[in-house]
């Protein structure tokens, strides 16, 4: 088996993404190494997602490795994936899912358990994320949102500081990095009713499509019934024709539930939906219809 090279943005949670997969593969006998790479979205750290261009921030410079084979695998944040691969690529595998859920981290300062969430009312809270701006506006339109860029503990870093009073994460990044947080309070938000981006928890393994020794090891690492529910997910955003600034949530737990928010823009807020199925066959079609043609 030749030595495997995986592609990895070089933060502290790709990083880790990237070790995790690594020691997976070492456990069936791989030799395996990591190259980081940098991508556009860890390059312009001071513009909010809607105001950069194209899709595929976290992602596209590690395609164009895989695909000029100076890499072999590329480990991402599956939520950071388009649903359209460049030609040649695929996702050979997906990871186990870790839990999908939002935190809300909001600074000592700001608490007040009368409010909803425990955030006091008219609290600034951090978030570049259109998704998460439009399902705060549906629970909490009294506060106030302002763009956060950066990666987790930099993030962190700025609300110690006080830059806010409260700010929106993915709780799986957190728990993979088994952040302290002692220092805050911290509220895990129900997915159900705050409902994650499509594959949020999930790593996505990508290859080339004809690299079929590497498909073929991939194969023993791929959780099927996690890849089958986010493949629900992302048929969502497909058919919507979705990227980051989409404010999209899709999450579907199980064979029998799919949870969705959605909204026109983040400013007015978001509509909630809850479909309870026999199947998940054409779930995303209706989903899609429901929302693009509201009663």
């Amino acid at each position: 088996m030749k030595k495997i090279t995986i592609g990895s943005r070089g933060s502290d949670l790709a990083l880790w993404q990237a070790n995790h997969i690594k020691r997976q593969l070492e456990t069936l006998g791989a030799e395996v190494s990591i190259t980081i790479i940098k991508t556009q979205g860890d390059a312009i750290q001071h513009l909010s997602f809607d105001k950069m261009e194209g899709k595929g921030f976290f992602t596209k410079e590690l395609e164009t490795a895989l695909l000029d084979q100076s890499i072999d695998l590329a480990v991402h944040s599956h939520k950071d994936l388009e649903t359209n691969f460049p030609e040649g690529l695929t996702i050979a595998a997906v990871s186990e899912r870790e839990d999908p859920s939002d935190l809300l981290l909001i600074h000592k300062n700001a608490v007040d358990e009368s409010q909803k969430w425990g955030l006091k009312q008219g609290a600034v809270v951090g978030t570049s994320s259109a998704r998460r701006k439009s399902q705060v506006m549906r629970y909490r339109p009294d506060v106030t949102i302002q763009d956060l860029r950066g990666n987790v503990p930099t993030r962190i870093q700025k609300l110690a500081d006080g830059g806010y009073d409260a700010i929106l994460l993915a709780k799986a990044g957190i728990d993979r990095l088994k952040i302290n947080l002692d220092n805050f309070h911290a509220v895990v938000l129900d997915p159900r009713a705050f409902v994650p981006a499509p594959a949020q928890g999930v790593l996505g393994l990508q290859i080339r499509e004809n690299d079929v020794e590497l498909a073929k090891l991939l194969s023993q690492l791929n959780h099927t019934a996690v890849q089958q529910r986010i493949a629900v997910e992302r048929k969502v955003l497909n058919l919507l024709q979705g990227g980051c600034q989409l404010p999209l949530g899709v999450y579907c737990p199980d064979e029998q539930n799919v949870y969705v928010s959605y909204g026109e823009n983040w400013e007015d807020g978001a509509i909630l939906a809850h479909y309870e199925v026999e199947d998940l066959e054409n779930i995303a079609e209706i989903i899609v219809e429901d929302l693009q043609n509201p009663e």
